[in-house]
């Protein structure tokens, strides 16, 4: 298969993060004879330090041309301490998902065996979770109109929904949860919001479509509670787009690491793949960036494209990376000198030698991450 990737780093660590998933997905095209091609842009702080526009036009078309792309990450903190700013990175990737219409975020939640004792839940609570969480991503508070009055002490956001940006999302979510547990979660605030008692209405009659999907409804604040406190009652979980950011993140306590969790932001011509995690400023070049998510990233887009033997291969080399302990200093209690690059070699090793199982130590900690 031919693919022309886009690539955007973005800032902070996401070049570092991003450089080792481009590493990956070129061991796969090596190892499975694909061609992947890969061209650059600027978004974010980046883009706004070199144009004085969060999404240059240049990176714009490269996104629309490119077969798919692959995303870093954005922000800088003299932005995010900055109320007066008036461009901010951030509005680089509202105006990319908004422009290419990537109105469905999916993020996958799993519980890896050999990390389990690195999240501060319980294991009892967390052994074997595995949640998929469907996130709208271009409607809502994030895109509405946005107010400041005049003398600057009132401001409003206002969050809009249509049937259309509903049924589209939700129809996605159905049949995920038909492939899976076939049970699908609607969070809302249905009891306040207005919007949010349009979803469940829309959500309720889709769901007579799906009658092998048991549907069921929480609120947002009582989600909260329940992803930590019982989260293996969810399979795939559907929210507007505010909810949904703040429901997944808050996800990543399961895992042990917001590093290690990939997402898919999917529209009907155009697809992008990026880790969930923000751009982790103060570790910016020092080589300590967990990468695992960039990658797992990478694996969701061979995925998209229907590589599942290569997906499987790349997500196969995370957990045997994870086993042998050969991650960043996040989740490793075992070694303190595996960097970034040293973990996306390791992986790229293992995608070239994937019957070979015993790293040589000695090997990896000087850089040279041989697999005998």
């Amino acid at each position: 298969m031919k693919l022309n990737i886009a690539v955007l780093p973005g800032d902070g660590i996401g070049p570092e993060v991003t450089a080792e998933a481009v590493k990956v997905l070129k061991a796969i095209a090596m190892e499975f004879n694909h061609v992947f091609t890969f061209d650059y842009g600027l978004i974010g702080a980046s883009a706004i330090d070199k144009t004085g526009n969060p999404l240059p036009d240049a990176s714009l078309e490269l996104s629309k041309k490119a077969d798919t792309i692959l995303f870093g990450a954005i922000g800088e903190p003299k932005y995010d301490n900055d109320p007066y700013a008036k461009i901010r990175p951030e509005q680089g990737l509202l105006k990319l998902r908004k422009e290419l219409d990537l109105y469905t975020n999916i993020r996958p939640v799993i519980a890896y065996e050999d990390l389990l004792n690195n999240s501060p839940l319980k294991k009892k609570y967390i052994k074997d979770v595995n949640i998929c969480i469907y996130r709208e991503l271009t409607g809502g508070i994030y895109f509405g109109d946005k107010k400041v009055s005049e003398n600057g002490n009132n401001a409003s956001d206002i969050c809009e929904y249509s049937r259309f940006e509903i049924e589209r999302i939700a129809h996605m979510a159905f049949k995920a949860a038909q492939s899976r547990k076939q049970k699908l979660t609607l969070i809302d605030k249905a009891n306040v919001l207005e919007s949010s008692r349009l979803w469940r209405k829309v959500v309720k009659e889709l769901a007579s479509q799906y009658q092998d999907v048991t549907l069921d409804f929480l609120f947002i604040d009582n989600a909260a509670m329940q992803v930590i406190t019982n989260p293996k009652q969810f399979d795939v979980i559907l929210t507007e787009n505010m909810f949904g950011d703040i429901i997944s993140e808050e996800a990543s306590v399961i895992v042990g690491s917001i590093g290690l969790l990939a997402s898919a932001s999917i529209g009907d011509t155009h697809a992008m793949f990026e880790p969930i995690h923000g751009t982790y400023t103060m570790a910016r070049n020092k080589g300590i960036a967990n990468p695992i998510a960039a990658i797992l990233s990478a694996a969701m887009l061979l995925d998209h494209f229907g590589l599942y033997d290569e997906a499987s291969l790349v997500r196969e080399g995370v957990e045997k990376s994870l086993k042998l302990h050969i991650t960043t200093p996040d989740l490793n209690t075992k070694y303190d000198n595996i960097s970034t690059s040293k973990v996306g070699d390791f992986i790229e090793d293992f995608i070239n030698n994937p019957d070979e199982t015993n790293l040589n130590f000695t090997n990896i900690h000087l850089g040279q991450s041989t697999i005998i």
